[in-house]
């Protein structure tokens, strides 16, 4: 891992259990194994490594979950779908970059206007436009009943959100949170998807 990348990963780390104002550059050096001036040869400051955190993370969660603009191949039955849920929501979960920048954002939201709406993109509005556009898509084939779409995706990705935040106070409990998600979706399957979906 090189200077650069190391000097991310620590800071990650101390924004995650210190927030951000109570990390400074000093400690994120030190960490490095680096004096503080030679930080400034990587990024500008705090800030640029604050942006630069997020705009890898934004990048990542976009690649391993999704988004609106990129949802994906279309599931096409009720185990893909479940399948493909889980492997988006484990993703979310056991990322270690993506858990600690979480954990960030929900520290920070109520600070900076910035992080308070990639927050609410990425715990609310984002997740639910992604899943309205699948669940609406798989509507148009069939494969669930028709109905509001958005209503649905709110149904499905609301529970997940509160606990994907309850396994990251309570980590030792993932497993049984795992199986709770699983139940959830398989649920809302029988629930919503059309006779020839199951």
């Amino acid at each position: 891992m090189s200077t650069k990348e190391r000097i991310l990963d620590e800071a990650l780390t101390l924004f995650s259990e210190n927030g951000y104002d109570g990390t400074g550059v000093e400690q994120i050096a030190e960490k490095v194994g680096i004096k503080a001036p030679s930080l400034y040869k990587h990024y500008r400051g705090k800030e640029d490594i604050l942006n630069t955190l997020i705009d890898k993370a934004e990048a990542r969660y976009e690649a391993s979950f999704g988004s609106e603009q990129h949802i994906g191949k279309l599931p096409e039955s009720r185990e893909e779908f479940i399948r493909v849920t889980m492997e988006r929501i484990l993703f979310t979960m056991r990322d270690p970059m993506i858990r600690k920048i979480r954990k960030f954002l929900v520290q920070e939201q109520f600070r900076n206007d910035r992080l308070a709406a990639i927050t609410t993109r990425h715990q609310f509005e984002g997740v639910q436009r992604m899943y309205t556009k699948i669940v609406g898509a798989m509507m148009e084939q069939g494969l669930f009943v028709k109905d509001d779409p958005a209503l649905l995706a709110d149904e499905l990705t609301a529970p997940v959100v509160l606990l994907v935040a309850k396994a990251d106070r309570q980590p030792q409990l993932e497993q049984e949170i795992t199986g709770s998600i699983d139940r959830h979706i398989r649920h809302f399957c029988d629930v919503y998807m059309s006779v020839q979906a199951k």
